[in-house]
């Protein structure tokens, strides 16, 4: 009798701007979805209130950011708002390879990266309700300078511009209407 293969998993990736909800939404997602894995990816900025390496990042030095790039350690990897982020090539492909479904959420520059290459992903845009209340989110956030702020801004309007390639995009104005929508979206998937 032939064995039977394993189905390949799948990537489930949510981005969009800072202070749009991905991490909050995220987090609920898994919290509710026990059948998905949380891919935990990389960083050299320093870790917010509340964080733990290992859980919600792994936190590295630019030392050994790098060392993983030369090594081709990182599937995907970019400079957001000068820290580095990246994906572990190993680590995700080895949870697919177990057929399970992985949450990813990393910034727009890597989720495009995920989707060209080639591993089997769905792309899901967080939007704001309007630039006003994305102002409003970063500033209750109290962890950013008028600098950072206006970096954030910055590149939420590049972000927003790069939404239309995602297979999904939702506007969260209602977190609990977004998570159901995601979640939707995922066990459709």
């Amino acid at each position: 009798m032939p064995s039977a293969k394993i189905k390949k998993g799948r990537v489930f990736v949510i981005s969009g701007p800072s202070g749009v909800g991905k991490g909050t939404v995220a987090k609920k997602i898994l919290e509710r979805n026990r059948d998905l894995v949380w891919s935990v990816s990389c960083t050299t900025r320093p870790p917010r209130q509340d964080e733990v390496s290992g859980r919600d990042y792994v936190f590295l030095s630019p030392a050994d950011f790098e060392k993983k790039v030369q090594n081709g350690d990182f599937l995907e990897w970019a400079i957001v708002h000068g820290h580095k982020y990246g994906t572990r090539r190993s680590a995700l492909e080895k949870l697919l390879d177990a057929g399970t479904r992985v949450l990813l959420e990393i910034d727009v520059q890597g989720a495009l990266k995920i989707k060209e290459s080639g591993l089997p992903c769905l792309l899901i845009f967080l939007s704001p309700p309007s630039p006003e209340e994305l102002i409003k989110r970063l500033k209750g956030r109290n962890s950013e300078t008028a600098e950072s702020l206006q970096t954030r801004l910055e590149t939420a309007k590049r972000e927003l511009e790069l939404q239309e390639k995602y297979d999904y995009i939702i506007v969260n104005e209602d977190l609990t209407q977004t998570i159901k929508k995601v979640e939707e979206i995922i066990k459709n998937n």
